[in-house]
């Protein structure tokens, strides 16, 4: 999937360029940090509703108390990153979070949780993160030259999956060590260091502020993403591959009734779709930068599909792995091409808009994938949901390779020569 470079490429800024702006490895840093502290926060809340409340149940109930107010919240914080600085959106979303965390911190502490209480700031949660999101990824191109920009994504999102990876790991470590409360601090601790260094990013060029967060300004967006071929087909792909293709809410499935490998069985499993990702992560950071990126994100999504269907056949613990193995790598390269592609075809002034459309494809993708996993398997059997699942998956790569010709075709384009030269104004794709 990686392009042979050509003469002109040949000098071509290496992977790591981007942390020549000091700017960006203050970026990359509150990444880091909000990638551990969101994991971390994840695994603390869903132990916390179990422990309080003993139920399977209340744990899907956790997941749609933080989706479900998110996506009005999303629509109006995409609308809010395109109107006001997007560095002080990010810290007043932050600065939230971390008030809600401290009030679990103490409520844990004192003896007077309740899961009424906890889904209350869950909720206040979700609202926060949905501000988060669109306004860090937004600010990105606005850190960096265009044609240092598919590097700073593959690096972002390398460092963001190592924090992916340790939240969990340091969540249980401090549950089991000092109790719930501590893993809340913990929270705290990476939350407040996210919002310093979003505080000392410096942009490349002055944004444009608007003063208009509206409905007309929410719809502007949504019309922005349904017109544009290569960020609508983009998000299409990655949302209906993770409905149909995802099985990761089957994995207790597998690990006790079809491959027995019980509860260890079950976390390396588990554990080996994150293992894959930052493999591949590290893997991508080494490699030059892909040009032909709705090319790559569709054979990703292909491969995504083929890896799950072995998966889905397999009664080999080690072939198991190895396919949910590929599964977790060729998903982030998905990840690193779609975010690519999202951005660089979105004008400056709609990307908190267009970002925040795509967090809610992402969030739908996940609940409804696990939702659906469940539903056919409990109509046919835990195998047949994810065959079918993985083909479905292939099918809807081959539908939109069909249908948006402009997705198979696009190209990252390089930086054109007066942008080089003008470092203030950041083009937009096709110049």
């Amino acid at each position: 999937m990686v392009d042979p470079a050509t003469p002109a490429e040949e000098h071509r800024p290496g992977r790591l360029a981007p942390f020549r702006i000091p700017s960006f490895g203050f970026y990359a840093a509150s990444r880091a940090a909000w990638g551990v502290g969101m994991t971390l926060l994840q695994a603390t809340l869903a132990w916390q509703v179990y422990d309080l409340s003993g139920s399977e149940l209340q744990l899907g109930v956790l997941g749609l108390v933080r989706f479900l107010p998110a996506i009005p919240a999303s629509l109006l914080a995409g609308a809010a990153a395109d109107a006001y600085d997007r560095r002080l959106v990010a810290l007043a979303a932050q600065v939230s979070s971390l008030a809600c965390a401290i009030a679990l911190a103490a409520a844990t502490a004192g003896g007077w949780v309740s899961l009424r209480l906890v889904y209350g700031l869950v909720v206040a949660l979700g609202a926060a993160s949905a501000f988060e999101s669109p306004a860090t990824s937004a600010l990105l191109p606005s850190i960096v030259p265009r044609e240092l920009f598919p590097s700073a994504v593959t690096v972002v999102t390398a460092i963001r999956q190592l924090g992916f990876v340790t939240g969990p790991a340091v969540a249980g470590f401090l549950i089991d060590a000092f109790g719930t409360g501590a893993s809340y601090l913990a929270y705290t601790g990476v939350t407040a260091v996210a919002a310093v260094c979003v505080l000392a990013i410096r942009l490349r060029r002055r944004e444009v502020v608007r003063r208009e967060v509206s409905l007309r300004a929410i719809a502007e967006g949504l019309r922005f993403v349904r017109r544009q071929q290569v960020v609508l087909g983009a998000m299409t792909l990655d949302m209906f591959a993770v409905i149909f293709g995802g099985a990761t809410a089957l994995l207790p499935v597998y690990a006790t009734e079809i491959l027995h490998v019980g509860a260890r069985g079950y976390g390396l499993l588990a554990a080996s779709f994150d293992v894959g990702a930052l493999v591949m992560s590290l893997l991508l950071v080494a490699l030059p930068p892909v040009r032909r990126a709705g090319r790559a994100l569709l054979l990703a999504v292909a491969a995504f599909g083929a890896a799950t269907i072995v998966f889905g056949l397999s009664r080999e613990f080690w072939l198991s792995l190895a396919a949910y193995f590929a599964v977790g790598a060729a998903d982030q390269v998905s990840v690193v091409m779609r975010q690519t592609a999202v951005q660089l075809a979105t004008p400056d002034e709609l990307r908190g808009r267009v970002s925040s459309v795509n967090m809610i494809f992402i969030g739908a993708s996940n609940q409804l994938g696990a939702a659906e996993s469940g539903f056919v398997a409990a109509l046919t059997s835990a195998t047949f949901a994810v065959v079918s699942g993985g083909a479905a998956c292939l099918g809807v790569v081959a539908l939109v390779a069909a249908r948006m010709p402009e997705l198979r075709r696009y190209v990252i384009a390089p930086a054109p020569a007066a942008e080089e030269r003008k470092p203030s104004p950041l083009a937009t794709p096709g110049g």
